[in-house]
């Protein structure tokens, strides 16, 4: 009996111990499930233009929005978004052909990360490189790449896809900020690079603010509760509005003191001083200020 007893006292025992290990594994189960979607961020040095990467943690693997200016941070981006996570980075995506967001695509893909945009993005990026390899290759030497980044092109149309185990839209918009844009959207999260830029002036060099406002105004479209930029804080929606206010006002002052010609230098500090004037807590002023023209240019047209 005692013998009996003994192994029916064990046998309860291991009955428990088999329920602990259960809970335990559910437990674990729903931490790791928890995890999935969570979102990070990287952020470069002022001298990188405080640029924004970001991470989405899926299930299997990382998705990186936008691979940095140089890349150095690119890697340190990864590294960050790895460790933090757990889990390998797979895929990044370039929102639009600036280089503080294609010029770390080389480094992820020696890396075995494969790097998509859409084929207008894709397209305008040996352009840009051109010009910005003349404003930036010496003053970043030796990290500026020297080639034009080559990602994959996904398309030239809206696609869903199902990477890492996240369902993401891939919003393929018109000119806005630049030549062509992705926005990729996360169930209620969109991540708008320089689209959207709530601490800084906007990036003025292309002058399309009309354009741009039609970007604003297809972002509100879908409706999301969370805007990731491609600098400064994420916020809700109310960033769209906020973005939308500071390009009419720029372009309301613009055309004020629009008359025939080119935009002298005169006007053009005085412009530059109406702005700043209004936004005084807004870094990176040279965005506006070099872009001037170029609205000038666009305002005249109309």
């Amino acid at each position: 009996m005692l013998l009996r007893g003994s192994s029916h006292a064990a046998d309860q025992k291991a009955d428990k111990m088999k329920q602990l290990i259960a809970c335990f594994a559910c437990f674990v189960s729903i931490s790791l499930h928890a995890a999935v979607g969570d979102v990070g961020v990287f952020t470069s040095p002022e001298r990188t233009f405080s640029t924004a990467s970001y991470w989405i943690e899926g299930v299997d693997g990382v998705v990186m929005i936008d691979t940095q200016f140089l890349p150095k941070e690119a890697l340190q981006a990864i590294e960050l978004a790895e460790k933090t996570t757990g889990k390998k980075v797979t895929t990044a995506i370039v929102l639009h052909p600036n280089p503080d967001k294609f010029n770390g695509t080389a480094a992820y893909q020696k890396r075995g990360i494969r790097v998509l945009t859409s084929k207008q993005v894709l397209d305008a990026i040996p352009g840009v490189h051109t010009i910005r390899w003349g404003w930036f290759g010496k003053e970043y030497a030796p990290d500026y790449p020297k080639e034009a980044a080559k990602p994959d092109a996904f398309g030239e149309k809206t696609t869903a896809l199902t990477i890492a185990g996240l369902p993401l839209t891939l919003h393929v918009l018109g000119n806005g900020a630049s030549a062509g844009h992705v926005v990729v959207q996360f169930r209620d999260q969109v991540f708008v690079g320089d689209l959207i830029n709530p601490t800084n002036h906007a990036w003025l060099e292309l002058g399309l603010i009309s354009d741009w406002l039609a970007r604003l105004d297809e972002i509100r479209a879908l409706k999301p509760a969370k805007v990731h930029p491609g600098r400064g804080a994420s916020g809700d929606a109310s960033l769209i509005d906020q973005q939308a206010t500071y390009l009419k006002q720029v372009r309301s002052w613009v055309r004020e003191a629009l008359v025939p010609g080119a935009l002298g230098t005169f006007t053009k500090l005085r412009l530059q001083w109406k702005i700043e004037r209004a936004y005084p807590a807004l870094g990176y002023p040279i965005f506006m200020r070099d872009g001037l023209e170029a609205v000038w240019r666009n305002e005249q047209t109309k």
